[in-house]
This record gives C-alpha cells, sequence and structure tokens, in this order.
C-alpha cells in the first residue's frame, strides 16, 4: 500500500466536489435536479459532512488502489507460499515476478481507464438505480455519475502510476 498516493488520491472527490457542485458549473443543476434548495442546504453540520466525507475518500482510495494496480493478485497468488506471511520481500517466486512485471500497466491512462471503467460500470448502476426508486430524473444521475467518474479517474490515475 502506498500511503501517500491513498492520501493524495484521498483529496480528489474533496476538491472535486467544490469544482464540480459549485453553482457557476453544476451546482445550480443539481440542485434543481435533487429538488433542493439553497436554503434547505443551510444549517448542516458541515464539519461532520466533510469530515466523513474524507474518511468515505479515504476508504475508497484504499479499495480503489488494488483495482487499478494489478500487481497486488501477486500477494494472493502466492499467498501460500513459504516465507509471503513472514516477509514477502524475501520470497524469491514474488521478487521474481515483481522484478519482471512488478511495472506493468502503471501508467496514467492505465489508472484513468479502471476509474472510468468503476464509474460507467459500478457507479451507474447504483446510484442510477437509487435515483430511479427516488424518483430523480436523469440530469441527476448524470450529474453525480459523471462527478464519481471522472473522481475516480484522476483517483486511479494517482494510484496507478505514483510508483
Amino acid at each position: 500500500m502506498n500511503f501517500i498516493a491513498i492520501s493524495v488520491a484521498s483529496i480528489v472527490p474533496l476538491a472535486m466536489g467544490f469544482v464540480w457542485y459549485n453553482p457557476k458549473v453544476l451546482g445550480t443543476a443539481w440542485l434543481k435536479s435533487a429538488g433542493v434548495t439553497e436554503e434547505s442546504m443551510k444549517g448542516a453540520n458541515m464539519g461532520l459532512i466533510f469530515g466523513l466525507s474524507f474518511l468515505f475518500s479515504i476508504m475508497l482510495a484504499f479499495t480503489l488502489q488494488p483495482m487499478v494496480i494489478h500487481q497486488f493478485g501477486l500477494f494472493s497468488m502466492l499467498e501460500n507460499q513459504p516465507g509471503m506471511h513472514d516477509n514477502p520481500i524475501t520470497n524469491t517466486d514474488f521478487l521474481t515476478m515483481m522484478a519482471k512485471y512488478g511495472t506493468n500497466f502503471r501508467t496514467v491512462k492505465h489508472g484513468i481507464l479502471h476509474g472510468v471503467l468503476l464509474g460507467v460500470f459500478f457507479v451507474l448502476p447504483v446510484l442510477g438505480t437509487n435515483a430511479l426508486f427516488e424518483r430523480k430524473g436523469f440530469k441527476y444521475i448524470f450529474i453525480n455519475v459523471g462527478y464519481w467518474t471522472l473522481s475516480f479517474a484522476i483517483m486511479g490515475a494517482i494510484l496507478s502510476a505514483w510508483i
């Protein structure tokens, strides 16, 4: 786990939210499509909201890192090999595989690809289903899915390329 990359990637959803949901970008359209007013948004505990949002972003970055970095699969493939639980760095099978394949698919483009795939094939079905049952329109779905897809693409780029 690269905790620095995870920390940097965790900031992305918050920073993206400040831009994406700004009234000059898509904030006004989101308010209208969500059926809320600026007045109803006031009075919330913003410290709690942003604190939990950042915690959730950290959780997402932890989950996203093994998705965009295929080398994490080596640990599970070699899990039952002698020495893997004690110190994987001394396991010769692990070292050989990492020397040969350790940097494959570790690019910005690859991270973006996985982030977009996650947005389209995971976020869209989940948020879309919720929105349909909440009787929200397609504009609401696309604003939120677009935000998460772009956030995951940037997070994936950071996590994949940060070696």
